[in-house]
C-alpha cells in the first residue's frame, strides 16, 4: 500500500496476536485466520509485533513469515496496515526494517533501543537512521511505559522536529496538562493512546488506538469508535464500565505478576472473537482458557455490546 501520512493514521487499529501452540510453534493458518477477522471487524487498520504479538520472542524467520502474511492479506482486501520492526537490539531493528520495507506497509513501527535507556540524542540516531532505511515509509515510534527511555511530550516534538518521517507515536497518556503538552510539542504528530482510554482521550485530542479493548473484539471496538463521535457522552459512559471491567477482573493479574501481553491475549480468549487462545511463547506465562470461559459471563454481563452474535466466533 502507499504510505501513510500523519493525518491518516485514526482510529481504532487491531493487534496481530500469535496462536501458539503446546510445542510452542506458531499455528500460521489460524494466524491467516485472525487476520481475516480483523479486516471483517472493520478496524481502521492492522499492525504486527508489538509487545501483544510477541515480537521479543520470535526467529527472524517467523518475523519474516508473520509479515509477509500480514502484508498479502491485507493488501488483497485494500485494508491498511502496519509492520512492527522493533527488537530490544538495534541492529536487529535495522535488519527487520530492511525486510520488511519491500512489503510496503502503510507505516513502520519501531521502538528506542532497550538494553541501557538511551539519550535523547542517541534516540535522534536511532531514528534518523531507521528513516533513512524505510523511505518512503513514515515511522510510528512505540513508547511504552516499561520501555527503558519513556520519553516527555518536549522530547516527543523534538524527536519529531529532527526526523520529518515521524508520523505517529504509541504512547501512555496522561492527565489534561500532558495532552496539553503534546498538542503544544506535538501538533503534526499522529497520537495514539491506550485504547481503555480513548473516549476521553479523543476529546482531549488523541487521534486513535493501537487498541487493548479490540483484543476483546474489534468490532465492537470500531463501533465504539464510531460512538465517540456520534454520541460522545454515551461513548464516554462505556468507557467508565470497560475501565470498571478491566479494574476488577484483568487488574488483579498484572498484580500477581502476570504481563500486559498475558492479559491482552485472556482479553481476546475472554471475546471468543477467533480462536487464538491466550498461550504465550515460553518463558513467559499465560492465564488459562478455564478462567476465560468464567470470564466471559461476567464480561457479557459488564460490556453486552462486545458480544453481539455477528462479531463471535463459532
Amino acid at each position: 500500500m502507499r504510505p501513510l501520512k500523519s493525518d491518516e493514521i485514526r482510529g481504532t487499529w487491531g493487534t496481530l496476536l500469535l496462536p501458539i501452540q503446546p510445542d510452542d510453534s506458531i499455528d500460521y493458518t489460524l494466524l491467516a485466520e485472525e487476520i481475516d477477522r480483523l479486516i471483517e471487524s472493520g478496524v481502521a487498520g492492522i499492525y504486527s509485533n508489538g509487545t501483544a504479538g510477541e515480537m521479543y520472542n520470535q526467529t527472524e524467520a517467523e518475523f519474516d513469515r508473520i509479515s509477509g502474511i500480514l502484508a498479502e492479506r491485507c493488501e488483497r482486501a485494500e485494508v491498511p496496515f502496519q509492520l512492527g520492526a522493533s527488537h530490544m537490539s538495534p541492529i536487529l531493528s535495522l535488519e527487520r526494517l530492511r525486510r520488511v520495507v519491500p512489503l510496503a506497509p502503510g507505516a513502520v513501527q519501531v521502538a528506542l533501543p532497550d538494553w541501557f535507556p538511551p539519550s535523547v540524542d542517541e534516540c535522534m540516531d536511532f531514528l534518523q537512521r531507521m528513516a533513512e532505511v524505510a523511505s518512503p515509509i513514515p515511522l510510528v515510534l512505540y513508547n511504552p511505559p516499561h520501555a527503558k527511555r519513556v520519553l516527555s511530550p518536549a522530547e516527543i516534538g523534538e524527536l519529531a522536529r529532527a526526523v520529518p518521517a515521524l508520523a505517529g507515536v504509541k504512547v501512555a497518556d496522561g492527565d489534561e496538562g500532558w495532552y496539553e503538552r503534546m498538542r503544544v510539542h506535538c501538533s503534526g504528530l499522529s497520537v495514539f493512546v491506550p485504547g481503555h482510554h480513548l473516549a476521553t482521550g479523543r476529546a482531549r485530542s488523541a487521534h486513535g488506538s493501537y487498541s487493548n479493548v479490540a483484543c476483546l473484539n474489534p468490532a465492537a471496538a470500531q463501533r465504539w469508535w464510531r460512538q465517540m463521535h456520534d454520541d460522545p457522552s454515551e461513548a464516554v459512559q462505556l468507557q467508565d464500565r470497560i475501565k470498571r471491567f478491566l479494574e476488577q477482573y484483568i487488574l488483579p493479574f498484572l498484580l500477581k505478576g502476570y504481563s500486559t501481553m498475558a492479559v491482552d491475549k485472556l482479553l481476546a480468549a475472554i471475546g471468543h472473537w477467533c480462536g487464538i487462545g491466550s498461550r504465550l511463547r515460553w518463558p513467559y506465562r499465560w492465564i488459562d482458557r478455564e478462567t476465560a470461559d468464567h470470564l466471559r459471563a461476567t464480561a457479557r454481563d459488564c460490556l453486552p455490546e462486545f458480544f453481539s452474535a455477528e462479531v463471535t466466533c463459532p
